[in-house]
């Protein structure tokens, strides 16, 4: 499981305008069951995307998103092994 930190490098104005195709690059992988949640931080600085995949493949799938492409955000990628978890999240979680 892994917990991707983005910050913002441009300006919110540029991010505004490639915003909805950054929302549509993260549905393809939410239909893909990759990712398991997002949204912006608070203050809005960036962002957090909570992803089932290991980190090579995230780097790579990284590489499609808007903000990427257009130099807009830096990323920190974390790996961790969640080992305590609500019920909810077992069926998710067990196979890892």
């Amino acid at each position: 499981m892994l917990v991707i930190d983005i910050l913002y490098t441009g300006s919110l104005d540029k991010i505004d305008q490639v915003l909805a195709e950054h929302r549509n690059f993260l549905q393809k992988y939410y239909d893909l069951g990759i990712l398991l949640a997002s949204g912006p931080k608070n203050p809005r600085e960036g962002g957090i995307i909570i992803a089932l995949v290991n980190k090579n493949q995230m780097e790579i799938i990284i590489q499609e998103d808007p903000f990427y492409k257009n130099n807009l955000a830096s990323y920190k990628i974390t790996e961790f092994n969640p080992v305590k978890y609500c019920e909810a999240l077992r069926p998710l979680i067990s196979p890892l």
